[in-house]
């Protein structure tokens, strides 16, 4: 059992192993004293494990584990103005870039390709699974131990200066997201099996995200031009 500072939370493992204690080792917090207050407490039981992997036994127990202690964080996220958004998530002179799109499509390429360009200027702030939270009344972008196949992640939390949804294009292009589709980009991208309580809290954080944040919608290829029509809209 560990005591963790995630997305400016205080969080609670019980009975982490594996990829778990080795990805939030980063993030384990100074202070380990239990009586202090928690956030967030997070207890994957052996029974739920195995459920799992009865249903999916084409993955491992480690991987069920890892799996279920991240959505157990992102669903009580939401009550703390988070939500969770699958993304790569870029960060360039201090200021956050995330980049949304199904699975396929290219983000992680997209992303890889503005490290390229920026160098040193830029890091990998999470590859995969973000936490995106209003702090006084701000939006950052938050590195958690959850990320993707690549265990990309720091345990920064970084002003957003935007969220992007890309899909494949021969030309670079950028507009500013219509509502109602980026409505349904960013519910398609996030946690979803929700009780009616946390619905509602997820519905009222991406209401304030809409009003504090820019969304856009881009079409792209593989090239650095790609790079800088992302990078020119976006860090105004």
């Amino acid at each position: 059992m560990s005591i963790y500072n995630i997305a400016g939370l205080t969080v609670q493992i019980k009975n982490e192993k594996g990829r778990t204690a080795k990805q939030g080792v980063r993030y384990l917090s100074d202070n380990q004293d239990e009586s202090q207050h928690i956030d967030i407490t997070i207890d994957v039981t052996q029974k739920r494990v195995l459920a799992s992997m009865k249903e999916h036994p084409e993955l491992v127990q480690d991987d069920w584990e890892y799996m279920l202690t991240g959505s157990d964080f992102y669903t009580n996220l939401v009550d703390f103005d988070g939500i969770m958004l699958h993304s790569s998530c870029i960060v360039v002179d201090d200021k956050a870039y995330a980049f949304s799109a199904d699975s396929g499509t290219g983000k992680s390429t997209h992303a890889q390709l503005w490290l390229k360009h920026f160098g040193k200027r830029a890091y990998m702030l999470n590859d995969d699974k973000p936490a995106i939270r209003i702090i006084n009344g701000k939006v950052y972008a938050c590195g958690t131990p959850w990320s993707g196949k690549y265990d990309y992640s720091s345990p920064e939390i970084v002003e957003l200066a935007g969220i992007c949804f890309l899909e494949r294009s021969d030309n670079n292009w950028i507009k500013r997201a219509e509502t109602s589709k980026a409505v349904f980009n960013i519910f398609s991208q996030t946690v979803r099996a929700l009780n009616s309580e946390k619905m509602d809290s997820l519905f009222n954080v991406i209401d304030k995200i809409f009003a504090l944040v820019p969304l856009y919608e881009m079409g792209c290829n593989i090239s650095d031009e790609a790079v800088m029509t992302a990078y020119n809209a976006m860090s105004k």
